[in-house]
């Protein structure tokens, strides 16, 4: 699939981030491709197997898993959901509510990289139980994050998760393209 211009500075600021500056978050709005973005990020750091792409409703990790094969056809996927725990791919789609849980966490294995759809999320505490499993088994365990939404209305930042913000697509952008 090939991404429109505002995508592939996106894709190519936060591989270039996650290599200088440790986890980093991109900020884009709705409508600007934010799965197709974070799949073709997958893609091009394809020497990080074992990959986890964190989604906060169990509609989106169906959903997300199909837009990915249109961008990776060659990275196989599986689902970690209510009725699905399956971690035997290179990617491996899971709905936070139900890996949270102490005994899925458990089955977790060693993840190189954690893709977070949503990253506003990650404060909250399901999230964070997933993070520090993550960094538990993995002390170098990169961490990128996609959102419409950074400023959360409760006020509680992002920075514990994320050193940095290495794009930031505005909506006058995906106007003018």
């Amino acid at each position: 699939m090939l991404l429109r211009p505002y995508q592939e500075i996106a894709v190519n600021s936060a591989s270039d981030a996650l290599d200088k500056h440790g986890n980093t978050v991109v900020v884009a709005p709705t409508g600007a491709g934010k799965t197709i973005m974070l799949s073709s990020l997958i893609g091009k750091r394809k020497d990080n197997k074992n990959v986890l792409v964190l989604q906060h409703r169990d509609e989106l990790v169906s959903q997300n898993s199909t837009k990915f094969h249109r961008v990776n056809d060659n990275i196989t996927t599986s689902e970690v959901n209510a009725a699905n725990k399956d971690w035997s791919a290179d990617t491996v789609f899971a709905m936070v509510q139900t890996l949270s849980r102490e005994k899925n966490l458990e089955q977790m294995p060693k993840v190189d990289l954690i893709v977070v759809d949503e990253a506003h999320h990650t404060v909250a505490d399901t999230y964070q139980r997933i993070i520090n499993a993550a960094r538990e088994a993995n002390e170098g365990v990169q961490i990128v994050g996609f959102t419409a939404t950074p400023n959360r209305g409760d006020k509680a930042g992002l920075r514990g998760v994320f050193n940095n913000c290495s794009h930031q697509i505005e909506i006058s952008t995906l106007i003018d393209e």
